[in-house]
């Protein structure tokens, strides 16, 4: 019996000399707040935009006018598209007139190294947008130039982000088709 008293005590020890080390284990952490709205619409705004411009500066120059078939955009094509598009958002926004048309500025706008910048200078207009409205300014309205229709300055900004959404889908098929990998399918380093 006494075999089975030290056995007994020793299990005790171990499960005592455990238990402060149980209770040493992190608590988990409290949630951390939202986002304001404000952050909210520049996090995705910016995310997309951040997915194009990578795309934008990684694509090779000598497939800049790719196209999967004729009747498509070339990949820069594309690119010039949410580019220039981006300012019927931006332009309406800030309270100035948008574009009358769309233009892909293809006599001056050729080289990667160009429209990458103009990629990268239409999402950098529009963040600046959406950061000048700020919270209680999301609430107001702007008319949409495409529908003729008054429309909230933040569901308006989703709808841009969702087209520019649609067209990194597409320009990932335009790298698939190349033959490539798009930067966001690669493996993180």
């Amino acid at each position: 019996m006494t075999k089975w008293n030290v056995v007994a005590g020793l299990v005790l020890a171990a499960g005592l000399a455990v238990l402060p080390l149980v209770s040493q284990e992190k608590k988990p952490e409290a949630p951390k707040p939202a986002v304001s709205p404000t952050q909210a619409v520049l996090d995705q705004w910016n995310d997309i935009g951040r997915k194009l411009i990578a795309m934008a500066e990684d694509f090779p120059e000598d497939k800049y006018e790719f196209k999967p078939n004729p009747e498509q955009r070339s990949f820069r094509e594309g690119l010039l598209h949410v580019a220039d598009t981006n300012y019927f958002f931006t332009n309406p926004v800030k309270g100035e007139k948008p574009p009358t048309k769309e233009d892909f500025s293809k006599d001056t706008l050729k080289t990667k190294a160009a429209v990458a910048a103009y990629v990268k200078k239409s999402f950098a207009d529009g963040a600046a947008a959406i950061k000048a409205k700020g919270d209680a300014g999301l609430n107001t309205l702007v008319v949409d130039p495409y529908a003729n229709q008054k429309v909230r300055v933040i569901d308006f900004a989703y709808g841009f982000i969702e087209h520019s959404g649609e067209h990194y889908g597409q320009l990932v098929v335009y790298y698939r088709v190349a033959g490539m990998v798009p930067p966001e399918s690669r493996p993180k380093k």
